[in-house]
């Protein structure tokens, strides 16, 4: 195979085999209503796929069916049916946009979505709890909280052999029997402890590529766009986390982009400003946020949506394969504990970032539909800045509602921005 030819296979495989897994994945979810199968709603953080897959349980991600409505641009739709329904335009749009989901069956752009035999969730979020009991209201469903004890204060964490941790981790796997206990009876099938290792290894295989990928984004230039491209990375690892294709999609994506830093390729810019993005993209119009950077050569090398969405794969916690139930409570303890970190604790982590990634600016979006995520994002800023010599934009969106979304004031701000960066690269440049 020539040079350019294994290029060409190679450089951007992860983009269009992810966009596949997805088709695949609602087609499965297709199949499950067909077959009449349970299935379970799931959220990102704290999903519980190691032990829900044992027991083959599809699982529907509304965070991911709702936020595909607004990259569709047809959330609108959705939402107006849920404030009509009665639900207030203040709520988080992933809320609404299902809840006009569950009103029209199932019915998607991108395929049916089945309803509910179980929710499982934790309390990484306020709102999952609030959203869990809408589906308990609709389909008298059984709803799971597994309640995983966070950071009681920043710089605090225990970890494992910590008698405080320890305590944590044993209510986490007590919580974790009782959640086996529920899918037995959901499900008719009986927990079978060596399909979980099955399961947890391929897991293990997974977080072992996400954080390299993560690390990989190091390089200059930067392998891929940490906004975009990482978007869909991150859906295949929420997706299929402790799945085969899963496993098998980053060994490729972790050969893709060390192909690229070896040969120096980048994003399909010319990079000139490597940004951080901390908050969730503005999927209403998605791919146009992402060009009024790209116009000036501005690319997203790390985001802190990366962090809390990915369900602790990009810390590559490894199952311990011996002990597969009380590794499986501290990965969970840890992963979780992590993600609430990364929404409230998040400014000594960025401040380390901005060394490692080489970032030459910080871009905060607080977001109208998503309290947890915005609140204290301007006190986080002023943080960062107070510690940090680094320019930073504070620009408002939302991830689903078009209405409060303008291009016009998001460009004029981004475009300050950079002109500011500009001169300050030249006033460095003169020093």
């Amino acid at each position: 195979m020539t040079d350019s030819s294994q290029a060409d296979s190679i450089v951007g495989r992860g983009n269009r085999e992810g966009a596949e897994l997805f088709r695949q994945w609602f087609e499965s979810l297709q199949g499950a209503i067909e077959r009449g199968a349970p299935s379970a709603y799931v959220f990102v953080m704290g999903s519980m796929a190691e032990i829900l897959r044992v027991f083959d349980l599809p699982m529907v991600f509304p965070e991911i069916t709702s936020l595909q409505t607004a990259v569709r641009r047809v959330a609108h739709e959705y939402l107006n049916e849920a404030e009509d329904y009665g639900y207030s335009p203040d709520i988080c749009g992933y809320v609404k946009a299902d809840v006009a989901l569950q009103l029209r069956g199932g019915r998607h752009p991108m395929g049916n979505v089945p309803k509910p035999a179980l929710a499982v969730l934790t309390n990484a979020c306020n709102t999952y709890i609030k959203w869990a009991e809408i589906w308990e209201r609709f389909y008298h469903i059984p709803v799971f909280t597994l309640d995983v004890p966070g950071t009681r204060a920043a710089g605090t964490q225990t970890w494992p052999g910590d008698p405080d941790f320890e305590n944590d981790r044993r209510y986490v796997q007590a919580q974790i029997m009782e959640l086996i206990t529920l899918c037995e009876r959901v499900t008719g099938i009986r927990f079978d402890i060596d399909r979980l290792r099955e399961v947890q290894a391929q897991a293990n295989s997974m977080s072992r590529g996400w954080k390299r990928v993560l690390e990989l984004n190091q390089s200059h230039p930067s392998v891929f766009n940490a906004v975009t491209d990482g978007t869909i990375y991150l859906g295949v690892a929420n997706g299929f986390r402790g799945a085969a294709a899963g496993s098998q999609f980053f060994d490729h994506l972790v050969e893709e982009m060390e192909y690229k830093a070896a040969h120096g390729i980048g994003t399909l810019i010319e990079e000139k400003h490597r940004l951080i993005f901390v908050g969730v993209p503005c999927y209403p119009i998605f791919r146009r946020f992402n060009e009024m950077f790209a116009e000036w050569g501005g690319t997203f090398v790390s985001s802190t949506y990366l962090w809390f969405a990915s369900g602790g794969t990009n810390l590559g916690f490894q199952f311990d394969l011996n002990r597969p139930l009380e590794s499986l409570a501290e990965g969970v303890l840890i992963s979780v504990r992590d993600a609430m970190d990364s929404m409230f604790y998040q400014d000594r982590a960025i401040a380390g970032m901005i060394d490692s990634f080489h970032a030459d600016g910080v871009v905060y979006h607080p977001i109208k539909s998503c309290r947890t995520v915005s609140t204290g994002l301007a006190d986080n800023r002023r943080a960062l800045m107070a510690e940090r010599d680094i320019p930073s934009l504070f620009i408002e969106s939302d991830m689903m509602d078009r209405r409060v979304v303008s291009e016009a004031q998001l460009k004029n701000r981004i475009d300050a921005f950079f002109e500011s960066l500009a001169s300050r690269q030249q006033q460095g440049a003169i020093h």
